[in-house]
C-alpha cells in the first residue's frame, strides 16, 4: 500500500473522536488537592468526637453529613472535640466529616437590618434569604488602644433614673444585673425604643431565652414601629449549646460592620449568664477541668474578649461606636457570685435592679446606691448636670434616712422635710415600662421636684402633676427644649422660665 494513501475510515473516525478529548485534557488544570476526612466516634449533647483530621485548626468549621456544621473546639493528640452548630439527631458514629479550611463567619451588611436570624445567618422571620454585603469572622481581635477615642456622646435611655443618675455614653459597656423578673430586659427594650430618631442601629442578641419570650420581645418592637430599624439574633434555649455560645460573638461581628462605617450601634446581650452556662456545659462534656462553680478557668477570657470589642473609634477611622448592654441574672441578690463579679470587673459600670424595690412597685427598680457609671458622667448633657448634679447623693441619703426613721424616733422639721422631698423624688423617678421620655421633659420634671414644687402635693397626685408639666413644656417653651437637646448650658433665665411654666401647669390641677 502506498504511503500517500488515505487512512482507513476507522482510523479517521477515531482521530476525530479523541482529538477534542486530548485537547481538553491538555487545557485542563490537573492539580490535585489533598482532602482530610475524619470519622465520628461518638456524638451526644451537642458535641462530637472525631478521629482523624490531624491538621485541623482551632475554631475551624467542620462539615458533617446532611450539611451539618460544627466547630473544632478541643484539639487532642488523638481526637478532635467539635461542638455542633445545629440539630445533630441524624448524626451517628462512623459518619465521615471533612475540613472546610475556614473559620466560622456570619453575613454582615445593611440587608440584615429589620431581620430575625440565627447566629449562623439563617433567617427566622419567613421573609426569604438574607441579603448581605460580605461575611465576617465571628471572632476578631478587639481594637487597639490607639484606634479608640474617648466616649463623649450620651446614649439616652429615656429613663429618668438612668439618664439623670447613671448616664450611659456611646461606646460604653454598661452591665444590667439583678434577680429574675426584676425588669432587666424591659430596660433594654426601653433603651431600644428611645433610639427611634437618633440613627443608632440596635441589635438584640437573645441567648438561651425561651422562644415565647423572644417572640414577645419581637412583638413589642413591632408594635412600637422599631423592628424595621433593629436586628435580632436568636439562639434559643431549645438550640444546641454551641449556637448559644457563638451567638454574642456573631452579633458583635455584625455590630462592628456598622461601627467601622461610622455608624452608632447599640448591642444588648440577653443574657450572658446563660452564655456562661452554655460554655460550661460544652467544657464539661469535653472533659475540660472545672474550677469555681464548675466553670472552666477561661470563662473570664471568653467574656472579656467579647466586651472589649465595644468601643468608640477615632474620627479618622469613621468615628462609629458600639455600645454594649450585657444582661446578667443574679440569684438571691448575690452580686459576689462568679459570673457577676467577672462582668462587673470587665464593664464600665453596672445598673443593679433590686427585687425589693420591684416588689414595692418602684419601677424601674434601679438601686441607685449599688449602681454606677464610670464613663457616662463625662457624656451627660449639661442640663442634667445643672439640674440633677447632687440628686444622686441626696437621694441615697434619703434612702438611708428613711430606714432609720422606721424605728419611730421623733424627727425634727428639717429631717421631716428631707423625707417628704425624697419620697416625691422617688415618685418622679418611677416610670411605667415602654414609655421612654425625651430629654427636655425629664429635665423639666426633675427641675420642678428638686426646687420643691411638688412638696405640697400628695403622693397620689405626683404622676398627674408630672404629666401636666410635660404637656405645658412642649407647647409653651419649644425654644428652651431645642437648647436642651443641643447640649447648651441651662442658663438662669431658662431655669426661671421652666419653673414658671411648671408652676402654671400645677395651678391647673
Amino acid at each position: 500500500m502506498s504511503e500517500d494513501a488515505d487512512p482507513p475510515p476507522l482510523q479517521s473516525l477515531l482521530d476525530r473522536t479523541f482529538q477534542p478529548i486530548e485537547r481538553a485534557l491538555a487545557d485542563a488544570d490537573t492539580d490535585l488537592a489533598l482532602q482530610e476526612v475524619g470519622i465520628v466516634r461518638s456524638v451526644g449533647h451537642g458535641i462530637a468526637r472525631i478521629d482523624g483530621l490531624p491538621t485541623v485548626k482551632s475554631d475551624e468549621l467542620i462539615r458533617f453529613p446532611d450539611n451539618l456544621l460544627g466547630m473544632a473546639f478541643d484539639l487532642d493528640r488523638r481526637q478532635v472535640g467539635a461542638i455542633l452548630l445545629g440539630a445533630g439527631e441524624s448524626l451517628k458514629a462512623g459518619d465521615r466529616v471533612r475540613r472546610t479550611r475556614r473559620v466560622l463567619d456570619v453575613p454582615v451588611g445593611d440587608g440584615l437590618i429589620g431581620r430575625v436570624m440565627t447566629p449562623t445567618g439563617e433567617p427566622l422571620d419567613n421573609r426569604g434569604p438574607i441579603q448581605f454585603a460580605r461575611r465576617s469572622p465571628v471572632e476578631r481581635e478587639a481594637r487597639p488602644i490607639m484606634d479608640r477615642a474617648p466616649v463623649t456622646v450620651p446614649l439616652q435611655t429615656g429613663l429618668k433614673a438612668i439618664d439623670a443618675l447613671i448616664p450611659i455614653g456611646r461606646g460604653q459597656r454598661e452591665l444590667i444585673l439583678g434577680d429574675r423578673q426584676t425588669g432587666k430586659t424591659t430596660i433594654a427594650l426601653d433603651t431600644i425604643v428611645n433610639q427611634r430618631e437618633t440613627g443608632v442601629i440596635c441589635i438584640y442578641c437573645a441567648i438561651g431565652q425561651r422562644n415565647w419570650a423572644v417572640a414577645q420581645f419581637i412583638e413589642e418592637l413591632r408594635s412600637r414601629d422599631r423592628l424595621q430599624d433593629c436586628l435580632v439574633v436568636v439562639a434559643a434555649a431549645e438550640d444546641p449549646p454551641g449556637l448559644q455560645y457563638i451567638a454574642p460573638y456573631a452579633a458583635t461581628a455584625i455590630g462592628e460592620y456598622f461601627m467601622e462605617r461610622g455608624r452608632d450601634v447599640l448591642l444588648v446581650y440577653d443574657d450572658l449568664t446563660r452564655h456562661a452556662r452554655a460554655y460550661r456545659e460544652l467544657s464539661l462534656l469535653l472533659r475540660r477541668p472545672p474550677g469555681r462553680e464548675a466553670f472552666p478557668g477561661d470563662i473570664f477570657y471568653i467574656h472579656s474578649r467579647l466586651l472589649e470589642r465595644s468601643t468608640h473609634l477615632r474620627e479618622e477611622l469613621g468615628g462609629g461606636s458600639l455600645t454594649a448592654l450585657p444582661i446578667v441574672e443574679t440569684q438571691g441578690q448575690n452580686l459576689s457570685a462568679y459570673i457577676p463579679t467577672n462582668l462587673i470587673s470587665i464593664t464600665d459600670g453596672q445598673i443593679y435592679l433590686s427585687p425589693d424595690l420591684f416588689q414595692k412597685g418602684i419601677l424601674p427598680a434601679v438601686d441607685v446606691g449599688r449602681s454606677v457609671s464610670r464613663v457616662g458622667g463625662k457624656t451627660q448633657l449639661s442640663a442634667y448636670r445643672s439640674v440633677a448634679g447632687d440628686l444622686r447623693l441626696s437621694y441615697s441619703q434619703f434612702q438611708e434616712l428613711e430606714v432609720f426613721s422606721r424605728f419611730g424616733t421623733r424627727l425634727d422639721e428639717s429631717t421631716r422635710q428631707t423625707l417628704e422631698r425624697g419620697r416625691r423624688v422617688r415618685e418622679v423617678l418611677k416610670q411605667p415600662p415602654y414609655l421612654p421620655l425625651p430629654v427636655e421633659e425629664q429635665i423639666a420634671v426633675l427641675l420642678a421636684v428638686t426646687n420643691g414644687l411638688f412638696d405640697e402635693l400628695p403622693l397620689t397626685e405626683i404622676r398627674q402633676a408630672e404629666t401636666a408639666i410635660r404637656d405645658r413644656l412642649r407647647q409653651a417653651v419649644p425654644q428652651v427644649c431645642d437648647r436642651i437637646r443641643a447640649n447648651e448650658v441651662l442658663s438662669e433665665s431658662d431655669r426661671h422660665t421652666l419653673l414658671d411654666e411648671a408652676r402654671r401647669a400645677l395651678q391647673t390641677l
